[in-house]
């Protein structure tokens, strides 16, 4: 069993924790992870952008960031992830793309953590394989295919 803590800091969606909770576990599940301990922190534009500045050097805001907080020296440590997504942007986006914006911030939480699992999306065949896992794992979870309904904006 893994650890899951949701932190709130912005509310622009008004999301069920649990099925956040169970969406996570879901993950990490199929991916073999067991004993870690994530934590989400959902925010507003502003503090995702400062993060985004700080710790990536990227200017602007995003839907998601992720980071790997594990004891990087000793391999058999129990895994420590911190997912950062943003509630403002998943009620933009939602609303253009005509999802809820509870299925749009599910999308970022599992966005987040297949960046921690060994997924990314820098070149046009990883980003495929990783929309198409999303939208699988989104599916299953009962939220339909959320990334590849539309173009995104």
């Amino acid at each position: 069993m893994n650890r899951v803590e949701i932190t709130w800091q912005a509310e622009d969606v008004q999301a069920d924790g649990l099925a956040l909770e169970t969406l996570i576990e879901t993950i990490c599940e199929r991916f073999g992870v067991s004993g870690a301990t994530i934590g989400v922190a959902v925010v507003d534009d502003e503090q995702i952008g400062e993060l985004n500045r700080r710790f990536l050097g990227h200017e602007g805001t995003t839907d998601c960031l992720s980071f790997d907080l594990s004891d990087g020296d000793d391999p058999n440590a129990p895994r420590v992830f911190d997912l950062i997504v943003n509630s403002p942007m998943a009620a933009r986006e939602a609303a253009q793309r005509g999802h809820s914006p509870q299925a749009e911030l599910a999308l970022y939480v599992t966005h987040a953590l297949l960046h921690q699992l060994g997924f990314d999306d820098v070149t046009p065949p990883q980003a495929r394989r990783m929309h198409e896992t999303e939208d699988e794992i989104l599916q299953h979870a009962g939220l339909g295919v959320v990334y590849n309904d539309r173009p995104r904006s």
